[in-house]
């Protein structure tokens, strides 16, 4: 009995481990100027393909702010509620997820990405890139 529940609970622990180190989950993303709360983005896992909307604006002033400067569908539509991370899938062999893209809100431009877990999936090193130009923000996991 002793050993089935040890077994039991190192599955349940490798699970939670293996959870953790995905990108999916609630995330809280920081200001690179200011270094304070900016928004909380929950990506998702729809079949292997993560995809992230804004769910909350840490500032009360811009919760009714709209996307002027992007393109398309996007274009004047409200940034809370917004799908700005699309297509992104884990990369064979490697730790890190890619081949998606990002849209910054602030700037409508829509960049390449590459979402890699740090600190045992509490942290996202999130990578947007266009050519050989990136930055780079380092989210929190909130849950």
């Amino acid at each position: 009995m002793k050993r089935f529940t040890v077994a039991a609970l190192l599955a349940v622990a490798c699970a939670i481990a293996a959870a953790q180190s995905t990108p999916a989950g609630l995330w809280r993303t920081i200001d690179d100027e200011t270094k304070q709360e900016k928004s909380l983005v929950r990506i998702v896992d729809q079949g292997g393909v993560l995809t992230g909307r804004i769910e909350k604006i840490a500032d009360l002033a811009k919760q009714d702010a709209t996307c002027d400067k992007c393109d398309g569908s996007r274009r004047n539509q409200p940034v809370l509620g917004m799908t700005i991370v699309e297509g992104v899938r884990k990369a064979d062999g490697e730790s890190h997820w890619d081949s998606g893209t990002i849209l910054d809100p602030n700037n409508g431009k829509v960049y390449k990405v590459r979402m890699t877990p740090k600190d045992g999936g509490k942290a996202l090193e999130v990578r947007g890139f266009i050519g050989p130009f990136y930055r780079n923000q380092t989210w929190i996991r909130v849950e």
